[in-house]
């Protein structure tokens, strides 16, 4: 069967991945919105309900590398069963929770359980996808976590009569769903073979940190993760309330808005970067982002905010999927990248949990506009790295047809 014609079926097993992605999106926006009122209820303040997520967050930047060694050692299928178990039966304690400290724990525990299924997964997508889809693949993949996202609080209103504790175990059951599920559709897969000892090549971290071009990804994905996932989820509600002197239920509607921008583009740019390069969409995206982003900050009123979070959600649906296929681009076929992919995810990590300390910090000192400014040039400097780097694609095959034991190792 050839692999590489654009617009080819994708195997079964990816999608069964982009499903569990979905159920695992869905079920975090789920439990995301309760978390913190549920941590008050042990009478605590509001900065320690807040290092509830905070020390999600943590754990998922500091075991990263061990998850990039567990891929090494493991294969990807038991590091990412695994991981979903961990977070399931974590977040299912997490109802049962008698004081604040036990409920830091669990919640904690479900860091490392979340690090090691997103470097596994992302591993297993790579290395099933065909060279020439890998873009396609990725916009799907990323669709699957955005729809999941965005559908988690709308659940998550509908469910609000069960009281605080209920989110907890409905997320915890559908994860042992996706997990029968994934282990049964990968358990005979050949796409899914566990690697030969010592057969597979492995890509270190130090040998992709030589190539300009993973340099280049792991700063646009800092800058995606401060601004879009950090600074994005911290600011803009305060920027509603405080500045704009709107409803708080407004600042959903400016988060709805950037993922509505995010989903107009995400699915076809992925798709269009395997066929034009990941460069274009990496450059256009991160300054479309950025301009996005730092015009948020001088919003006169909500026409304003609303039109500029859609610029900037279609900026980042633009690059995201094409940095995901670029980091499959630098590993490349027939090796194993799970330290190589284990370092893209800390540098998102790492942008997460330092973005809001220190932006809120320049919009409590400065003002918001001059923030949310400064994350627009962040987001613009990485389009200015990707100038000087050579295309990620440059030199890929443009038909592969069905890969061998070794290949399928990509």
């Amino acid at each position: 069967m050839k692999r590489g014609r654009s617009g080819a079926a994708l195997p079964v097993e990816i999608w069964v991945l982009v499903g569990a992605a979905f159920t695992i999106a869905i079920g975090f926006g789920l439990v995301a919105p309760a978390l913190p009122q549920y941590a008050r209820g042990f009478g605590v303040g509001v900065a320690a309900a807040s290092a509830i997520v905070s020390a999600f967050a943590l754990m998922r930047l500091l075991f990263a590398p061990m998850s990039g060694r567990l891929v090494q050692k493991l294969g990807e299928r038991p590091v990412y069963l695994g991981g979903l178990l961990i977070v399931a039966v974590s977040t299912g304690a997490c109802a049962f929770a008698q004081t604040y400290w036990q409920l830091l724990v669990l919640r904690s525990l479900g860091g490392v359980g979340s690090t090691m299924f997103t470097v596994s997964s992302l591993a297993l997508v790579i290395r099933m996808s065909p060279p020439t889809e890998r873009g396609r693949v990725s916009g799907v993949y990323s669709t699957s976590f955005l729809i999941g996202s965005i559908s988690g609080p709308l659940v998550g209103g509908a469910l609000a009569g069960l009281g605080l504790r209920a989110p907890f175990i409905i997320y915890a059951l559908a994860l042992l769903v996706a997990s029968f599920i994934v282990y049964a559709a990968l358990k005979d897969s050949p796409l899914a073979l566990p690697e030969v000892h010592g057969e597979t090549p492995v890509m270190t971290f130090r040998q992709a940190l030589a190539k300009p071009e993973y340099r280049a990804v792991l700063w646009s994905n800092f800058g995606n993760g401060a601004a879009v996932f950090g600074v994005r989820m911290a600011l803009v509600p305060l920027l509603v309330v405080e500045v704009l002197r709107y409803e708080a239920a407004l600042a959903g509607v400016a988060l709805t808005v950037f993922a509505a921008g995010n989903a107009t583009v995400l699915f076809l740019s992925g798709r269009w970067s395997d066929r034009l390069g990941r460069k274009p969409f990496l450059i256009s995206g991160t300054l479309i982002c950025a301009l996005g982003t730092g015009v948020l900050g001088i919003a006169p009123n909500l026409t304003w905010l609303l039109i500029a979070s859609f610029i900037a959600g279609v900026g980042s649906g633009m690059f995201t999927p094409a940095q995901q296929a670029a980091v499959a681009d630098i590993v490349g076929t027939g090796r194993r990248g799970g330290p190589v992919l284990a370092g893209f995810q800390m540098a998102g990590d790492l942008g997460t949990v330092l973005g809001p300390y220190v932006v809120g910090l320049l919009a409590e000192h400065l003002s918001y506009g001059y923030a949310l400014g400064i994350t627009g040039v962040l987001l613009a400097s990485a389009a200015v790295a990707w100038l000087v780097v050579p295309e990620p694609l440059a030199g890929k095959p443009v038909s592969v047809v069905t890969p061998g034991p070794a290949e399928r190792e990509s």
